[in-house]
């Protein structure tokens, strides 16, 4: 058996894999986010420990003759994090999260020194992790004094379980420390950030084995001492073990917290201008490319809080298909922007906004806003050179069959449906599991799931989508300016 782990922005998903590849089953448990002040984001690493425990304790009560059987865990996690650690392995602060953007003048200034484009194939990004400490130099010069090692979330997880001070290359190279020619931490740009590489974590493939589960660990989750624990990966290339996205064009579209459109690359293809994200695969001698916008379904769940509804009522509203793009636009920057924009201080807005206007119709907007968010992600990794003809649709706004079909219509392409919804970064983190402990091809074992459908644009409103997407381009610009 094998067990994945994937640490994600609301909360942590374990799943249970067998030795055939079939999914078994799988827990979540929750746990916060600290917004002190605007633009912040954070969270508490005892908390995901806690999490870890709970959805653990979840799958035993279900499925505690087959954990019995654990041979490797691996783990997937939320990128460019910051969670610092003290000489004695104790955290410093709570972990500052991707999705912060208080180090946007920090960011800025890494991103015009001259070769850091050129050495980490991408823009810097506020929420990357180099900004994050170059930050904490300034506002918390004690705590970065402290700083022994930094880790991301997921590494921070790793070594939790097994003690191991490690980080994979996908997780890696979204921290903008990364020399991704070398794929070693490059010293000039730890050198922006104040640091060494004596507080990086050791760099490894993400099937790498890297120690064993704590025998106190093993005793709290209830499962086998000995249990091998791999490096795993970061949540967008474990995702894209999950879904089999591996040979070069093969891609997806994630309607997840934040949304991706994310493809698979032979070739290292860097375009930093156009705030296309490059990062190395979980799998060794590939890549991911993909464009990202900050707020997918965290729009409509803010939505949701303000009309005092949950997301699912909301979208129940909207009956599939849609007949055309509605008269509102939203824009989806409700903490910031990075494909194609890369400005962490653009907020989001709606306009057309008239006295008649109901739930639905912000609902509507709203979808078609972050859809619109991902065709400028589409637009952005076509003039990269990418030429993808169909994605998998996965994350929890593809639930939405409106969503979906809405999503089809403004990217026009076919969007396919995994039958088994628990391919994602969890099966991707269990997937690197046995593939660290079996050996083999990973081509074996990271398979594309099956299909279950496919929702194809409709080409009958493929003209008035167009039109809508223009009016949708020329807002930003226009709000720039302005704020």
């Amino acid at each position: 058996m094998y067990l994945g782990l994937d640490l994600g922005t609301s909360g942590l998903k374990a799943l249970l894999l067998d030795a055939e590849g079939r999914v078994l089953d799988s827990a979540e448990a929750g746990y916060p986010t600290a917004r002190p002040h605007p633009g912040w984001s954070e969270q508490n690493p005892a908390d995901w420990l806690a999490a870890l425990n709970a959805a653990v304790a979840a799958l035993r009560a279900r499925r505690g003759a087959e954990l019995a059987r654990l041979c490797a865990i691996g783990v997937s996690g939320q990128m460019h994090g910051a969670v610092l650690l003290d000489k004695a392995g104790q955290v410093l602060r709570p972990a500052i999260l991707w999705n912060d953007s208080r180090a946007e003048c920090e960011a800025a200034f890494l991103d015009r020194q001259a070769g850091v484009r050129e050495t980490t194939a991408n823009p810097v990004f506020a929420g990357f992790t180099a900004p994050k400490l170059r930050w904490l130099a300034n506002a918390e010069p004690n705590v970065f004094a402290a700083v022994a090692t930094v880790f991301l979330p997921k590494d921070y997880l790793v070594c939790s379980l097994c003690g191991a001070r490690v980080s994979d290359l996908s997780d890696a190279s979204g921290t903008s420390w990364l020399d991704m020619a070398t794929l070693e931490w490059s010293e000039p740009m730890l050198g922006l950030s104040g640091m060494t590489r004596r507080q990086m974590p050791k760099l490894v493939h993400a099937a790498e084995v890297v120690g064993t589960l704590r025998p106190a660990v093993a005793t709290a989750l209830g499962v086998p001492k000995g249990v091998a624990v791999v490096a795993g990966a970061a949540d967008n290339a474990a995702a894209a073990c999950g879904a089999g996205v591996i040979d070069d064009g093969a891609g997806l579209a994630s309607l997840g917290t934040s949304g991706v459109v994310m493809l698979a690359r032979e070739r290292r293809t860097p375009d930093p201008a156009r705030a296309v994200h490059l990062f190395c695969h979980a799998l060794p001698g590939r890549w991911i490319q993909m464009g990202v916008i900050l707020s997918a379904t965290d729009s409509l769940n803010w939505l949701a809080r303000l009309l005092g509804q949950s997301a699912e009522a909301l979208a129940g509203q909207l009956k599939s298909p849609p007949d055309g793009p509605g008269r509102l636009r939203f824009l989806p920057y409700l903490s910031g922007e990075r494909t194609p924009h890369n400005d962490s201080t653009v907020r989001g807005a709606f306009f057309g906004l008239d006295v008649g206007d109901e739930a639905r119709d912000l609902t509507r907007a709203v979808m078609e806003g972050v859809a619109f968010g991902l065709r400028d992600s589409l637009e952005a990794l076509r003039q990269s050179g990418a030429r993808p003809t169909r994605l998998l649709a996965t994350g929890g706004g593809s639930r939405s069959d409106f969503w979906l079909q809405t999503l089809a219509n403004i990217l026009d392409l076919p969007l396919d449906l995994p039958r088994d919804a628990a391919a994602g970064a969890a099966l991707g983190a269990a997937r690197l599991a046995m593939l660290g402990h079996l050996g083999g091809a990973a081509g074996a074992i990271m398979t594309a799931p099956r299909i279950a459908g496919c929702v194809e644009p409709d080409p009958r409103l493929r003209g008035a989508y167009d039109n809508a997407y223009q009016q949708f381009r020329k807002i930003y610009p226009a709000m720039r300016d302005i704020l």
